[in-house]
């Protein structure tokens, strides 16, 4: 639920936390992080000459599932290039880790760019094109001291999604089909920030010739959107394209394919003055783990935590060996 409570939220500007809540986040007590014992081994194939010993580091993450999933990831290469990391991985809110980030509490964490742009940069409107929003944000956070690392194949952005038995029945693939369909079909499942925003279901809809007169909408608590998709409430689901209830439930997702819907592809972001001291070790360790990280390892790892019941630090562990980051202990 905190992931999607987080992800909910994140085009909503989230810097007006009180400053007493934020002191108590940031106390010596621990950013309220999860921490907890996590596995290691040893560096493997092209990055097995990558030495960070001596080096210290705080690695952060928010609380919700992937990016405590991203956040062991972190911890565990850190360590196995002989980093002594300290586990901050958990912190409550974006507001609370982006804070934590800029005031050196953490000193790296996975983010998105569509939340640096909005959420963080303050702007209204979302860049169209994936490197193109990266690129802005990167460009423009570097004046706070934060360099964003090049990002992942994996877009956690807002999306459609339908039964595998009810997208083989209609023959669509595309968001762009929907206008071509039977009035009839056109239901849909979305929760009300979505709904009303000035770049959501309307806007969407009229983009895709969809017509508003036709279109039922069923408005509902995001979480519940997942399930009343694939129990047939609506025909079409608002869901997270990496969330792992997709690949539970057996949904497929529909493509964007006129590219309407803000990017999110997740970035490694490190502070700049940590950043510029190994500048060479972090570009070739996140280099390999970014470029791995498609909506597909994303949604499996989501699940194996949200459905399965699994430790994040256990999936991130079995992850990097898997795919020959690290040997096994």
């Amino acid at each position: 639920m905190n992931h999607v409570k987080n992800l909910a939220g994140r085009l909503r500007v989230l810097l007006a936390v009180p400053a007493l809540a934020l002191t108590l986040v940031l106390s010596a007590c621990g950013l309220g992080t999860s921490g907890g014992f996590t596995r290691t081994g040893e560096l493997a194939g092209d990055l097995a000459g990558i030495d960070l010993s001596g080096v210290s580091i705080r690695a952060g993450s928010k609380a919700f599932t992937e990016q405590l999933v991203l956040g062991k990831i972190t911890v565990i290469m850190l360590r196995a290039a002989g980093a002594d990391v300290s586990d901050l991985t958990g912190i409550p809110g974006s507001s609370s880790s982006r804070q934590a980030l800029l005031s050196g509490q953490i000193e790296m964490l996975w983010d998105y760019s569509g939340t640096g742009w909005i959420s963080y940069l303050g702007h209204t409107d979302p860049v169209p094109g994936e490197q193109a929003q990266y690129e802005a944000v990167r460009d423009e956070d570097l004046h706070n001291g934060l360099v964003w690392l090049p990002p992942t194949p994996a877009n956690n952005t807002y999306g459609f999604a339908i039964t595998r038995s009810t997208q083989q029945r209609l023959g669509i693939t595309r968001l762009s089909e929907l206008a071509e369909l039977d009035p009839a079909e056109l239901s849909f499942c979305l929760d009300t920030e979505f709904n009303n925003r000035n770049d959501g279901f309307e806007p969407l809809a009229q983009t895709y010739g969809i017509d508003l007169g036709s279109a039922q909408r069923m408005l509902m608590d995001v979480g519940a959107i997942y399930s009343a998709t694939a129990e047939g409430v609506c025909t079409f689901g608002e869901i997270f394209t990496t969330d792992g209830r997709i690949k539970s439930l057996d949904l497929v997702v529909l493509e964007d394919d006129l590219e309407f819907l803000p990017n999110y592809n997740a970035s490694m972001v490190i502070r700049q003055d940590t950043y510029e001291q190994n500048t060479e070790a972090y570009d070739r360790l996140f280099g390999a783990v970014t470029e791995l990280l498609t909506d597909e390892e994303l949604i499996a790892m989501n699940a194996q935590v949200d459905v399965d019941g699994r430790e994040p630090a256990d999936v991130a562990y079995e992850w990097l060996v898997s795919k020959g980051l690290i040997t096994d202990e």
